[in-house]
């Protein structure tokens, strides 16, 4: 069985410029955990999940620092905090999503996609046809084909 036999293909994504209220909205109203993110062409940029909107009430981590001669130096890069605080604020799609997605071929095997994501710890993986979205399984949809 292959990703195009089990995915959903009617799949509600995003824009990077869309609100993250918006995104919320969708994911109760459709009772869903994620949607992709896709620019202009319907190519996959991103994915918003309940992970990356959890992370907005997570605690704060400061950088390790220690201070010498009336200054500071961080033993981490400061980058972390902005990309933290950026995720935990932000306020459109682009500011919380993940942008390294893992993405499947329409024609993975079933077994290719269930290793991708328990190996990569993922819950739902976007499918592509020509780098364009075309459907999304989540974990669901592989427990669902084992009854097929």
């Amino acid at each position: 069985m292959l990703a195009k036999d089990i995915m959903t293909k009617n799949v509600i994504s995003v824009k990077k410029e869309d609100l993250v209220e918006n995104v919320i909205k969708i994911l109760m109203d459709q009772n869903i955990s994620g949607v992709p993110v896709v620019n202009d062409k319907d190519h996959v940029i991103g994915i918003v999940t309940e992970g990356d909107l959890i992370y907005r009430s997570k605690k704060l981590k400061i950088p390790t620092f220690f201070s010498i001669l009336d200054g500071y130096v961080f033993l981490e890069s400061t980058k972390t905090i902005e990309q933290q605080l950026k995720k935990m604020v932000g306020y459109r799609v682009e500011d919380v999503m993940t942008k390294d997605v893992i993405t499947v071929e329409e024609d993975a095997t079933v077994e290719d996609v269930a290793t991708v994501m328990t190996k990569e710890n993922i819950n739902r993986v976007p499918v592509v046809k020509n780098k364009i979205l075309v459907g999304i399984i989540s974990r669901r949809d592989i427990i669902r084909s084992y009854s097929s």
